[in-house]
């Protein structure tokens, strides 16, 4: 087996030399070879043996480039046989040359052209073994010519289609192999976006009124005591809200996804039940709110439940932080299978930024507008914004009730109970290397029963038979 290994590495490695080595054994025992020492045909009195020297080179010779030129080479061994017929015996090794060529041109060819040229090579030497040696026949010497070169035919055809199905192969399994990658390349820009619009709906939020009421009480720290006091409290209430909504969060990313840590209940994601407390944080941050109802309540799926609170969450962030309004209102409508909401301030509008982007209120140009539209995009809802006719803003959103028209990427139920508003964040294995995957059995792009493991083996293996000769 060592040998045959090496002798298999060497032909990969230098596969002219190892024509060339091969075409001169062949040679060589063409020489050897007894042929009686007499002519065996009634067309030349020529030693057969003398002749055959200069036709086996004439035969051998070119199998040196059979790889480069297999139709040249063809055509030169199965003229030189048939000529060498013209003196010699049929029997003898002179058929291997150009049963070897044969083969060569049946391997890399197209099907219809390889049985083509196979079929005149055969029928050539076949038509010339009967022709000038008649009296043989009955030996069945010519049947063996015959025979000889259609099997070459065939199995070079037999080795084409194999290499032909293993290139398929090897192609689907990088293809199989790019898909997954794409995918899994996928999936984490998306979940990165979802803890994005996560972070800034809980960082932002909290931030804002931290901001505010620091402002509050240093401008009246030192003539009313008693309300900076309050300010500072409401700063001490949310910075400990903004802690606890991040170590939940942080706690749903450090998730394995598997054994008992992962099985544990989380914290429910915000909703529309704790409208109600965020509508009180923003009041005792001096901004008033008007909360109504419009329709009947009915079960709301987690996913949009979660959207909506972010979306109100942020709608009255963005008012208390740049709008400059004294009062804002929230309204919600329930309509046959669409929950409509609506956030209306009475401010201005935002004044136009400072030098280096910064707004004079002290927020940035940031991505709120952008998060709100890709929360309600990922649970088939639509978003609008803009200011109002009558002065003020307002911010738009009908969200789906059932899930109906959600995106095969938004979260489920289930998902979005799991922890505060990331759904499906079992992060450590798609943040990790894209490592490849080697179980897709079933993957529509492998082969009807066969994996990309087994794909890439099987061609391995298939690329080993039958890519050295």
């Amino acid at each position: 087996m060592d040998l045959l290994r090496r002798l298999r590495l060497f032909v990969r490695a230098h596969p002219y030399w190892a024509d060339a080595l091969l075409a001169a054994v062949l040679y060589l025992v063409t020489i050897l070879w007894p042929t009686g020492g007499r002519p065996s045909t009634q067309w030349s009195n020529f030693d057969p043996d003398e002749v055959l020297l200069v036709a086996g080179l004439c035969v051998y010779a070119p199998l040196a480039l059979r790889r480069r030129y297999p139709v040249l080479v063809l055509a030169c061994t199965v003229a030189a046989t048939v000529g060498y017929m013209f003196v010699g015996p049929v029997r003898g090794p002179i058929l291997a040359g150009s049963g070897l060529a044969i083969y060569t041109v049946s391997s890399v060819v197209e099907r219809r052209l390889a049985l083509a040229i196979g079929g005149v090579a055969v029928l050539s030497v076949g038509i010339a073994s009967m022709a000038l040696s008649p009296e043989k026949w009955d030996e069945g010497v010519n049947g063996i010519a015959f025979a000889w070169t259609a099997m070459t035919v065939a199995v070079g055809e037999s080795v084409r289609s194999r290499r032909a199905f293993v290139a398929a192969i090897e192609e689907r399994a990088l293809r199989a192999e790019h898909t997954r990658e794409e995918e899994a390349r996928r999936r984490v820009a998306e979940e990165r976006l979802r803890i994005a619009r996560e972070l800034h709906d809980i960082v932002g939020h909290h931030i804002a009124l931290i901001n505010i009421q620091a402002g509050v009480a240093s401008t009246v720290l030192d003539s009313q005591p008693d309300t900076a006091r309050a300010a500072l409290a409401q700063v001490r209430e949310a910075g400990r809200a903004a802690l606890s909504e991040l170590g939940a969060t942080v706690a749903v990313l450090r998730q394995t996804g598997e054994g008992e840590e992962a099985a544990s209940p989380r914290d429910p994601a915000p909703g529309l039940a704790q409208l109600a407390q965020l509508v009180d944080s923003f009041e005792r941050s001096g901004l008033r709110v008007e909360c109504r109802t419009e329709g009947a309540p009915v079960p709301i799926p987690a996913a949009v439940d979660l959207t909506a609170y972010r979306v109100v969450q942020e709608s009255l962030t963005n008012v208390r932080k740049h709008a400059g309004a004294s009062a804002a209102s929230v309204r919600l409508e329930y309509r046959p299978g669409v929950l409509h909401i609506e956030v209306d301030d009475d401010g201005p509008g935002p004044k136009p930024p400072a030098k280096g982007g910064a707004s004079a209120s002290g927020g940035t140009s940031g991505f709120g507008l952008i998060g709100m539209r890709e929360r309600a995009a990922s649970v088939g809802g639509t978003f609008a914004a803009g200011p109002r006719p009558d002065g003020g803003f307002r911010v738009t959103l009908d969200l789906p009730l059932g899930g109906a028209g959600r995106s095969a990427a938004s979260p489920t139920a289930a998902d979005a109970s799991r922890g505060p508003g990331l759904p499906r964040m079992n992060l450590p294995n798609l943040l990790g290397p894209f490592r490849p995957v080697h179980d897709t059995a079933g993957d529509p792009s492998a082969p009807d029963g066969v994996s990309t493991a087994d794909s890439a083996q099987v061609a391995r293996a298939s690329a080993r038979g039958t890519g050295d000769v």
